[in-house]
């Protein structure tokens, strides 16, 4: 029964072994696929470049689930997260509009890029810095995937609606470089974002809310590259819309009192 033992424990260092790989695992998967992204953006094939930067948000949001499903966190996993997300999020997506529409802008192109770029590397610094003191309902500036999701977005729409989009394709470029700038800044903004945190998947809901969301999945088959792209939109237009929200209630705060003299 003595050398059983040994046996038992070298399985089950193996066991756990594998299961702390497994959520590594995906996040090299979505290493990979913004890696693809830039190879296929660099043979000009902008829609399977798009559509990596897309599979590889899937992945980031699974590896992080996984690992607490798992109870498998880990320092090294978390540090392994943001290099991907950087490359997936933060160079792919550069590159791909790049190569897709900033070219043509020379110095400018190159330039709106690279901010871009650079807003991801600093939106995820800060994110692993305020991680343990932020506010989990928000997040402070666009999140990163959400940035991608823009830019890959209006790449992937543009070529499956080329022809409806024939009337102003001389202006795509230029509405490339505005939303690729605009995203960019938007994750190093003080901006607060919904980060969805607060819904609890354990509670009850009405029947109604199953309705609507068969709708919306049904909406997303039918056209995936359309509804992904106004729906990451709407996410990014909402935190400026509640962030001037909150500016103009505090602005009415004080005009709401009344005066000495009010009452006489």
């Amino acid at each position: 029964m003595q050398p059983k033992r040994p046996i038992a424990l070298r399985r089950q260092t193996l066991r756990r072994q594998s299961i702390y790989l497994l959520p590594n695992l995906f996040t090299l998967a979505a290493l990979f696929s913004g890696f693809y992204a830039i190879v296929q953006s660099m043979n000009k094939m902008f829609v399977p470049a798009a559509v990596a930067i897309f599979i590889a948000m899937v992945l980031d949001g699974l590896d992080g689930r996984v690992a607490r499903l798992t109870r498998t966190q880990s320092a090294f996993g978390a540090e392994f997260d943001s290099l991907s997300d950087m490359v997936s999020f933060g160079v792919a997506p550069a590159l791909v509009v790049y190569e897709w529409a900033l070219r043509e802008f020379g110095k400018v192109g190159w330039m709106v890029a690279f901010v871009y770029c650079a807003g991801a590397a600093l939106r995820l610094a800060r994110f692993n810095t305020n991680i343990e003191t932020g506010d989990k309902r928000w997040f402070q500036g666009l999140p990163s995937p959400s940035a991608a999701a823009l830019v890959a977005g209006l790449v992937w729409i543009s070529h499956e609606y080329a022809d409806l989009l024939s009337p102003i394709s001389d202006a795509l470029p230029l509405l490339a470089l505005l939303l690729t700038l605009f995203a960019g800044l938007s994750m190093v903004s003080n901006v607060p974002f919904w980060s969805f945190k607060e819904i609890n998947m354990r509670k009850t809901v009405p029947f109604v809310a199953m309705l609507v969301m068969m709708l919306a999945l049904l909406a997303l088959a039918a056209k995936p590259q359309l509804m992904l792209f106004c729906l990451f939109l709407v996410y990014a237009a909402s935190g400026y819309v509640m962030w001037v929200w909150k500016l103009l209630r505090r602005g009415k705060k004080p005009a709401e009192r009344p005066s000495n003299g009010a009452s006489n």
